[in-house]
C-alpha cells in the first residue's frame, strides 16, 4: 500500500475495538498498512480480551504514514480522542457515542484531506450515538455523518452530495433507495428521482469496481411488483419511469421485478446461479439487506457510494450481548478491509 488505511473505533461497549484486534492478531498480511484512529487504552483493552496469553501490542503511531511501517501482529493506533475513559461493555452510553462518533469525523476528514487511502469503520449504536447529543444526535447513523461531512469539505448542501448503501458479498450486491428510515417514510421516497439518482450511483459506483459497466436489476416495492397495478402503482408512477430514464442515459438497468425473486436472478454462485444481474436497486432498507444477510453475515460488506472517499463496514453491529468474551468473529472486518483495499486501488 502506498497510502493507509484508517479503521474507526467503532462503540467501545460493543465488539468494535475486539473485532479490529482480532483481525490486527489473525491476519496480519490483509492488515498491512491499516491502523486504528481512536484510543490507545482502548485498544490495549480489547487486545488483552482476545488474545489474553498472546503477545498483541498496540503501537502508538503520530501520523497515518506510521502504519506502513509497523511490524506485522500488532495493532497501530493513532490517539484521536480526548478523555475517553472506562466504558463498560455492553451498555448504552452518551460517552461511548461520543468516542465512536469522534473517531469516524476523524477518519472522514483525513480521507477528505487524501491523507489515508479509505476508512473501514467498526459498527456503532445508533442509540449511544445519539445520546452523545450535538452534533451527533442529527444523524440516524455511519452513513449520514459522512454525507454530511463530504458535503462540508466540498462547500454544498447536503441534497447535493446524494449517497446510498450498497451492501455486498461474493455472491449479491443490492443499492438501496432508502436507508434509516421508518417503512412509512421509505414508501414516501420511492420516487421517480430518488430511484434514478440510485440507478446513477449505483451504475457509476459498481462499474468502477467491476472496470465494465453493471447490469442492474430492480427491485418493485409491492408483491409481484404492482401486479399492473392490482397491488399499487408505485411501479407504473414511479420505478418504470425511473428504469425507462436511466436506460435513456445509457445504463444497464431492467425492471421493476417482483422483489420476491429478483435476488434469486442476481445471486451469482455457479453453476446453480450463475447471476443475471451484478447488482439489484432494493426500494427500502430491509428489502435489500435481508437477501444478502441470509448468504451469510460473517461476508457480508456494507459500501457507502456516492462519497468522495473510500468508505467500508462490517455487515454487523454492536454486538452488545457478547461484547468483552472475545468471541466476536473478524471475519467481515477482514472483507471489509479488502473491499476497502479494492476500491482505493491500494
Amino acid at each position: 500500500m502506498n497510502r493507509p488505511l484508517a479503521i474507526t473505533l467503532g462503540d467501545p461497549a460493543g465488539i468494535g475495538p475486539e473485532i479490529i484486534a482480532k483481525a490486527f492478531l489473525q491476519a496480519p498480511d490483509d492488515m498491512a498498512g491499516c491502523f486504528v484512529a481512536g484510543d490507545v487504552a482502548l485498544l490495549r483493552r480489547a487486545a488483552h480480551v482476545v488474545a489474553p496469553d498472546v503477545a498483541l501490542p498496540v503501537v502508538v503511531i503520530d501520523t497515518p504514514d506510521e502504519a506502513l511501517a509497523a511490524p506485522p501482529r500488532c495493532v497501530p493506533v493513532l490517539q484521536v480522542l480526548e478523555g475517553a475513559g472506562p466504558v463498560p461493555f455492553g451498555q448504552v452510553s452518551a460517552l461511548a457515542g461520543r468516542l465512536a462518533g469522534e473517531s469516524v469525523v476523524w477518519a472522514a476528514r483525513a480521507a477528505l484531506r487524501g491523507e489515508v487511502a479509505g476508512m473501514v469503520t467498526a459498527p456503532l449504536h445508533k442509540e449511544a450515538l445519539s445520546a452523545a447529543g450535538a452534533p451527533f444526535n442529527a444523524f440516524p447513523g455511519h452513513t449520514e455523518l459522512l454525507q454530511a461531512e463530504a458535503a462540508r469539505h466540498l462547500g454544498l448542501p447536503v441534497a447535493q452530495v446524494p449517497v446510498r448503501m450498497m451492501l455486498a458479498n461474493d455472491e449479491l450486491r443490492t443499492v438501496l433507495v432508502s436507508i434509516h428510515v421508518s417503512l412509512r417514510e421509505a414508501m414516501e421516497l420511492v420516487t421517480r428521482g430518488n430511484i434514478l439518482d440510485t440507478l446513477r450511483i449505483a451504475h457509476r459506483s459498481v462499474g468502477a469496481a467491476l472496470q465494465r459497466p453493471p447490469r442492474i436489476a430492480v427491485a418493485g416495492l409491492n408483491p409481484h411488483a404492482g401486479e399492473g397495478g392490482l397491488f399499487g402503482r408505485e411501479e407504473i408512477e414511479h420505478i418504470a419511469p425511473a428504469v425507462a430514464a436511466a436506460r435513456a442515459e445509457g445504463i444497464d438497468a431492467h425492471g421493476p421485478f417482483a422483489p420476491d425473486t429478483v435476488f434469486m436472478r442476481a445471486r451469482h454462485a455457479p453453476p446453480a446461479h450463475p447471476g443475471e444481474f451484478d447488482v439489484v436497486v432494493a426500494m427500502y432498507h430491509d428489502q435489500g439487506l435481508i437477501p444478502v444477510k441470509y448468504l451469510g453475515v460473517e461476508q457480508g460488506v456494507n459500501v457507502t457510494l456516492g462519497l468522495p472517499f473510500v468508505r467500508t463496514s462490517p455487515d454487523h453491529g454492536t454486538a452488545f450481548d457478547i461484547a468483552g468474551t472475545g468471541r466476536a468473529d473478524a471475519a467481515s472486518l477482514l472483507a471489509a478491509v479488502r473491499m476497502a483495499r479494492r476500491l482505493a486501488g491500494a
